[in-house]
Parts: structure tokens; C-alpha cells; sequence
């Protein structure tokens, strides 16, 4: 509601061997939260130099970079020279990524945007995922209500700043 995006979207996320439930998720929630045309799961941690979820042009260039977890900062200076938009979703303490990202050298830092999922919401949403898993998904004002296996998950995505926005 908060975009105005109204989609029903059949996804297939495959997860890597060294990758956790929680990283999954997160994925899962993030690619819903920034669907847009041209947007698609990269190999992730298959590929290391590609982003979680991307957003090309017809072109096939970079329109957003949207990694996943707590990137350090060389990945981030990385993807903000490679990309007009980067955002990091995480389902991690934020003030620890904060911390780790605080003075580090990150081309465009004031542009970089942190958001943090709820930790209850992305546990319950691992809990009740399967090999097959249907759910909704709605935000309002920045507020995720999860609908899955007949239990409804809710949730706040923190925003976070490395400098004072703005």
C-alpha cells in the first residue's frame, strides 16, 4: 500500500548450502518490498560480486543494488559506484551494521539506504515457511503484515542512516 504496487508475484528463491533461514527470508522479503520492473534475485552468494536482488534497465544496467544481511563497506562503496540506488535490508542488529559501517570510506554514504526487518516477524516467517509456502504481504506506513499458514505476522522496517539525513 505504501507504493502503490498491487501484485501477485510466484517467486522461486533458491537457497545456498551455507546460507541461513533468516538470510532466506530476508531475501524473500525484500525483493517483495522493492518490486519494480526489472527486478530479479542475482546468484547471490553463488556469484559474491553481484547483489542479493537487482534492478537492471532494458540496457541491463544497474538501476538499484539491493543487498541483503550486513555488506561491509568496500561492497557498499562498490555497489554505490555501480549503481544509482543501493539499499541493505537486514535482519541483523542495525546498530551492530551501523557501527561496522560508521567512518568507513563509502562512495554516496548519505545516500545509502538501511532498512531493518522486524527479528519476530522474520523468525515466525521462517517457522512457517515450506518447500511450497503461500503468503500475503502488505506494508502501511513502513508496517509489514505477514498472512501465512493461517497466522498473521506483523512487524516495523527501521529506517537507518550512516550520516544525519538531510
Amino acid at each position: 500500500m505504501d507504493r502503490g504496487v498491487y501484485e501477485t508475484l510466484s517467486l522461486k528463491a533458491a537457497r545456498h548450502p551455507s546460507e541461513t533461514e533468516e538470510h532466506l527470508a530476508a531475501r524473500v522479503l525484500a525483493y517483495c518490498l522493492e518490486f519494480t520492473e526489472g527486478i530479479a534475485f542475482s546468484r547471490g552468494l553463488f556469484d559474491p560480486d553481484e547483489p542479493a536482488i537487482s534492478v537492471r534497465d532494458l540496457t541491463g544496467a544497474y538501476r538499484a543494488w539491493i543487498d541483503v544481511g550486513a555488506p561491509d563497506a568496500a561492497r557498499l562503496h562498490k555497489a554505490s559506484k555501480a549503481a544509482p540506488r543501493v539499499a541493505v535490508y537486514t535482519h541483523k542488529a542495525p546498530a551492530q551494521l551501523l557501527a561496522q559501517l560508521a567512518g568507513e570510506r563509502i562512495h554516496r554514504a548519505e545516500s545509502l539506504e538501511l532498512y531493518s526487518l522486524d527479528r519476530d516477524l522474520v523468525t515466525g516467517f521462517v517457522a512457517r515457511l515450506g518447500r511450497r509456502t503461500t503468503f500475503d504481504l502488505s506494508v502501511t506506513d513502513r508496517h509489514l503484515f505477514l498472512s501465512i499458514g493461517g497466522a498473521t505476522l506483523s512487524g516495523e522496517i527501521g529506517r537507518h542512516f550512516l550520516l544525519a539525513p538531510p
